[in-house]
């Protein structure tokens, strides 16, 4: 009675012109999904096994704010040629889904304690024939504009996990963590280079930040039948990250049985007066240090996913040149797909120039070589026209898939064409021999 009633009142709430019978259908979907069990659906292959191409939309979770969105979200992905989703249900250490470990996401305040995001989309992407994947910001944790305002966000209750840059590192070593200065000052600092540092990042490097991240995955592979997860922000927002004290002390732990007697003398008595003493010592080594204790996460992060779900599909968003991504986010995925710790690498090829498109979608290629490549596209900066053609280099070129970013950025009113998704249907659709394909 319940779901029934509530598919009367969102049906009544959308315009006439989509009042048909499949609406009506859809709306009780999306009721009896409030009501149902969160994982209730049975996971299915992804392309990257089956040998399809993945066509796929990155969704913000601004599109999971409430059961008319993700219903919308899901039809227009279906009826536009779509039939991978990738839907952030963690976006800055908070959850749009049940968990145990993080607060409930302050956007679904004005929903129903039973309204779940991701068991919802789940239920109506797999009965649309979609695949739904879990995305997760890994380090990015909290906006430096607004501090998390549940005392449970992890940002709030474990501060000394957080990353902390370089030109902050002294003061912040003489501050305790707990104390409201300590995060203050860190939020403020992160603002005023908000042109580069999108928030504040939890640390790979601390043993209990890995495992808080690591029990993030578990619960949620555990909880819901996702097709995949993939990995968002799982690098340091620069290279002058991460000078934390536990990061400075741990990086002195490791390197000091591979100093000389003579050498380890001479840095500590440094050390006390320069917290910077060992990693001016061993530069290259600090450096080496910070990639590995991310890798090592990623590691993890894979087989937590995997042991509850031996068939799931991990993948990350990169940044497509491997050569910058180790110097300047110190995250060396082509090492990760080389060893195989990725199913798919999803470079964020943003730019808006067709021939730089092309260049980095070649190089990608032959770094990787059978990795799979989702390519991602910012549709959000490029008209429909152009990410048509974006996506026909990228088949050319051979790659496994293509992701849009973003499903929010082309269908809301920033949009930079009209009906976006309807005008590139037809392309999505297009097989390689030049038919169509029908899925």
């Amino acid at each position: 009675m319940y779901y029934t009633a509530f598919a009367r009142s969102f049906a009544a709430a959308q315009p006439l012109r989509m009042r048909s019978p499949r609406f009506h259908l859809l709306a009780i979907a999306v009721a009896a999904v409030l009501a149902a069990p969160a994982a209730v659906a049975r996971p299915r292959a992804d392309a990257t096994q089956t040998g399809g191409e993945v066509r796929g939309l990155w969704v913000l979770r601004s599109s999971l704010a409430s059961p008319a969105s993700v219903a919308s979200m899901v039809d227009t992905a279906t009826r536009s040629g779509f039939n991978t989703l990738l839907v952030q249900v963690r976006g800055r250490g908070e959850a749009f889904y049940r968990s145990d470990l993080e607060p409930r996401a302050p956007e679904l305040d004005s929903q129903p304690d039973t309204f779940d995001p991701l068991a919802m989309v789940i239920d109506l992407g797999h009965r649309a024939g979609l695949r739904v994947h879990a995305w997760v910001n890994v380090n990015l944790v909290a906006s430096g504009a607004t501090l998390p305002r549940d005392r449970g966000h992890v940002a709030v209750a474990h501060p000394e996990w957080l990353m902390v840059p370089r030109p902050l590192a002294e003061s912040l070593r003489r501050t305790d963590p707990r104390s409201p200065a300590y995060i203050g000052a860190l939020a403020r600092w992160t603002r005023t280079e908000s042109e580069r540092v999108e928030g504040l990042y939890l640390s790979p490097v601390a043993p209990a930040s890995q495992d808080y991240t690591v029990s993030i995955v578990r619960e949620l592979v555990s909880r819901y039948a996702v097709d995949g997860v993939h990995l968002d922000y799982i690098r340091y927002p620069g290279a002058d990250f991460d000078y934390s004290a536990t990061t400075l002390d741990e990086f002195r732990a490791q390197q000091r049985p591979r100093a000389t007697a003579t050498d380890r003398s001479r840095i500590d008595r440094e050390f006390v007066a320069d917290a910077f003493a060992w990693t001016k010592a061993y530069p290259d080594a600090f450096v080496a240090f910070r990639q590995q204790r991310l890798t090592s996460l990623v590691v993890r992060l894979r087989e937590a996913a995997r042991s509850v779900r031996p068939e799931l599909t991990v993948s990350a968003a990169v940044v497509p040149s491997g050569e910058i991504a180790r110097r300047e986010k110190l995250q060396d995925w082509p090492d990760w797909a080389a060893r195989g710790y990725l199913d798919a690498v999803c470079p964020m090829i943003y730019t808006t120039d067709e021939t730089e498109f092309g260049g980095l979608i070649a190089d990608l290629q032959r770094t990787l070589r059978d990795v799979p490549i989702w390519a991602g596209i910012g549709a959000y900066r490029l008209s429909a026209a152009r990410t048509a053609g974006n996506v026909r280099i990228a088949r050319r070129a051979g790659v496994a898939g293509v992701l849009l970013f973003s499903y929010d950025s082309v269908t809301g009113p920033s949009a930079l064409t009209p009906n976006y998704l309807a005008t590139l249907r037809p392309v999505l659709l297009e097989s390689p021999a030049g038919g169509t394909d029908r899925r």
